[in-house]
């Protein structure tokens, strides 16, 4: 047998010497590597988010000018750095050399810079100083707009020329890093309800895959609280199934539902036996993901919880980990009582300058109700005595309707005040701006105004008196505060389908996130059904019918009283006096109709309906955000697959109750009437004088004839 011994008794693999002298050079380049080259730790890679601001394009007149803009700043922020992009326009005639801007930020002045040479809108970039930034933060641009001069002096004439305009295309960029959420509540909810989480999509609150009528509730309850607090115009906190639950690194998901309807991992962080007599809000954090589990065993305690969650004072106090809730705890959100009186600030507001300056002061009213007739504002301020009270006066200003000025003096410098009565039938909104203007001229008028003097300062005590009423019309002018009283929710039932599919809750997610920017708390009352509810709760509620003819009945019964209505076979939206609508695009359109309630006259309802719920979900697009619902005037809205969205209305009386319409009619109308009552008596008084003097001339006539006879 041949064995071939060339393997036999050879050592396998490199020599001994060789691996040694190797591991000797490893060893020799691994210490040239640490002592050449330190070892760094990298740093978390810098976020970025832009802050526009609410102003809408401005411009202010006059040679010194002013402007507030606000912003806020994320406590879990750690900021790098602060850019504020200042989108302008000065006027053509305006002089380069002699015109200059200043930027402040909460009164610290920081950067001056004059215009430049350019006729069109142009963007100034300013380094903001971090040491200045807080919280809040109030940014003020003063401006001197001189006019063009062949000489070298300041033309302190002003004219109209004198002009600075602030585009809408202003902002404030923040380069910062995220601080660690605390395994807290208040942490939790901090980064949850955060600008930039919301903007960037990180926030979710998830429910049940097939949620109850509780759960349902639970949810659009916390989602309600959210869109309370949520400051930009186009971000929403989406409400999702737990199967598209889809977490991300950095996402914070609210996740509320029943203990048996939650994701088995999140069931194994709660104790069941925890649960016998009470809800529990407890964080859990995993793998960078941000969890908040809100369960109870009974719908009641978990309807409790979310009223909790959508309490912003009670979840920023939270500084534990979990908190237990049961029948006694209280999680009604306080509210304030101002029986019409709106003080314009807290603090003395100070105004600085001559020439023409202004300061403005926001008043909201509750949002289920409208001014009336009757209200005033009542100015306190005073004033420098180096003024030329000749031109020197006060002028105040209702957004912007003039409502009175008046000429300041030497003698009341000291302590004045300016009360004047809104013009009848001056409509504000629910909310409006009170402008206050002071034109502040100087005795000595040729030398430049750049200065602290004169001044001027409105007094805490200036109070804006509002009568106000309940709104009545059943159109979307009104909407959504038809669904609100007293500032909260006002006994709504929301009609949805029985099995919720993923554009359902986008839908549902559209339609509470608007009430919700309107209910300002959360003690009113919301209720779900997933089937045709009974006709005494339909009577005496507000009602939200969401869905399709095909998985919501209440939508076929109530076909009859729709503007927009079905084709016999519900497979289609038909044709009406307003709008002519081809047999196929009437099955790829989704309408919004506020009707009259066919259970209760004095009540509206709201329908978001089409023949799919895809179709459903794109005419709610339009009922999710103020700036979208505000284009519509009428009472049906008519949406397609490619966003073209148009208004209609049918109701020739807008008014929800009529009687109460007529009631109003009469109050406002009443000395009108007592005049024309009074003109009328008086009428009848010389009538029944004329007939009186007639028959007794008869009498007299009659009388003479006899005694001729």
């Amino acid at each position: 047998m041949f064995v071939n011994k060339y393997f036999i008794n050879k050592q396998n693999g490199i020599k001994r010497n060789v691996i040694n002298n190797l591991v000797n050079v490893c060893l020799v380049l691994f210490l040239l590597l640490i002592f050449s080259n330190p070892t760094t730790v990298k740093a978390a890679d810098n976020q970025t988010y832009t802050q526009q601001f609410q102003n809408s394009i401005t411009t202010l007149s006059g040679k010194s000018v002013e402007s507030n803009m606000y912003f806020t700043k994320m406590d879990y922020w750690d900021v790098k750095k602060l850019t504020f992009n200042f989108n302008y326009q000065v006027s053509q005639l305006a002089n380069r050399n002699a015109s200059d801007i200043t930027v402040s930020l909460n009164g610290v002045k920081f950067y001056s810079f004059r215009p430049g040479n350019k006729t069109g809108f142009q963007t100034q970039k300013i380094d903001v100083p971090l040491k200045l930034l807080s919280g809040s933060n109030k940014l003020t641009i003063n401006g001197q707009i001189l006019d063009q001069m062949d000489n070298k002096n300041y033309q302190l004439q002003q004219t109209p020329a004198n002009w600075l305009t602030i585009g809408d295309g202003s902002n404030v960029n923040f380069e910062y890093q995220l601080k660690e959420a605390e395994n807290t509540l208040s942490s939790f909810y901090a980064h949850f309800s955060g600008q930039d989480t919301i903007a960037y999509q990180r926030s979710k609150i998830i429910t049940a895959d097939k949620p109850s009528s509780d759960e349902s509730t639970a949810s659009m309850i916390a989602l309600s609280g959210e869109s309370r607090i949520i400051t930009t115009e186009n971000d929403q906190i989406p409400v999702l199934q737990a199967k598209h639950i889809d977490a991300k690194k950095n996402d914070y998901m609210l996740v509320i539902a029943k203990y048996s309807s939650l994701p088995r991992d999140l069931q194994k962080q709660i104790d069941p036996n925890s649960l016998n007599d009470r809800a529990i809000i407890k964080t859990y954090y995993t793998d960078n993901k941000y969890y908040l589990i809100v369960t109870a065993k009974t719908g009641s305690l978990l309807k409790k919880a979310a009223r909790f969650v959508a309490n912003e004072e009670l979840m920023k106090e939270t500084n534990k980990s979990s908190e237990d809730v049961d029948e006694s705890t209280d999680t009604y959100t306080s509210s304030l009582h101002d029986n019409g009186t709106h003080f314009l600030t807290t603090t003395p507001d100070q105004i600085q300058g001559a020439g023409h300056r202004e300061t403005s002061y926001l008043v909201q009213l509750p949002n289920d109700r409208s001014n009336a007739d009757g209200s005033q504002v009542s100015l306190h301020f005073n004033y420098s005595k180096n003024l030329n009270f000749n031109r020197s006066l006060v002028t105040i200003y209702i957004n912007n309707t003039v409502v009175g000025s008046k000429k300041l003096t030497k003698v009341k410098a000291n302590k004045d005040t300016l009360t004047l009565k809104l013009p009848r039938g001056l409509s504000l909104g629910s909310s409006f701006t009170v402008r206050v203007a002071f034109d502040l001229e100087m005795k000595d008028q040729d030398t430049s105004d750049d200065s602290n003097t004169p001044w001027a300062f409105v007094d805490p005590s200036s109070k804006m008196l509002v009568k106000s009423e309940r709104s009545n019309d059943l159109l979307f002018t009104n909407y959504p505060t038809m669904f609100i009283s007293n500032e909260t929710y006002n006994d709504i039932a929301v009609v949805t389908p029985k099995d919720l599919d993923e554009n359902d809750f986008k839908s549902l997610t559209n339609i509470f996130n608007l009430i919700g920017n309107f209910a300002k708390s959360n003690t009113g009352t919301i209720k779900f059904y997933n089937e045709v509810p009974s006709k005494n709760v339909l009577k005496n509620s507000n009602v939200i019918v969401l869905g399709t003819p095909s998985n919501n009945q209440m939508i076929k019964s109530l076909n009859p009283n729709l503007y927009f209505k079905y084709s016999k076979n519900y497979n289609r939206i038909v044709s009406n006096e307003k709008l002519s609508i081809e047999k196929d695009y009437g099955k790829q359109i989704g309408t919004a109709q506020l009707i009259r309630s066919p259970y209760n006259d004095k009540r509206g309802m709201l329908v978001v309906t089409g023949v799919n719920s895809l179709d459903t979900y794109i005419a709610s697009t339009q009922i999710n955000f103020q700036k979208n619902i505000q284009q519509f005037t009428g009472d049906a809205i008519v949406v397609d697959m490619n966003n073209a969205h148009y208004g209609y209305r049918f109701k020739k009386n807008k008014a929800i109750d009529k009687s109460l319409e007529n009631k109003r009619t009469f109050s406002k109308n009443s000395q009108l009437i007592i005049y024309l009552g009074l003109a009328i008596i008086v009428i009848l008084l010389i009538v029944l004088a004329v007939i009186l003097t007639v028959r007794k001339q008869a009498r007299l006539n009659g009388g003479k004839k006899d005694e001729k006879q």
